[in-house]
């Protein structure tokens, strides 16, 4: 029990070494499965809607917001 005290005395984080590494251990897994989730979440929307324009430039999009405008010129 005392030794007990002394390891958590000596830690700046008041964790022993067993759980310092059980922490560590969880977070990074928890950090490299957020991290896939993110990667693969833009890709998807990368593939939905490229951040750089094609060929054509921002022509298209432009042609996008000339069609919702006139679409919202409609109810307005």
């Amino acid at each position: 029990m005392a030794s007990d005290a002394t390891d958590r005395s000596e830690s700046l984080s008041g964790l022993t070494q067993s759980e310092a590494q059980e922490f560590h251990k969880i977070f990074l897994s928890s950090f490299i499965m957020f991290t896939l989730i993110a990667v693969v979440a833009h890709f998807l929307v990368w593939m939905w809607r490229p951040w750089i324009p094609g060929p054509e430039g921002y022509s298209a999009i432009e042609e996008t917001v000339k069609l919702a405008g006139s679409l919202l010129g409609q109810f307005g």
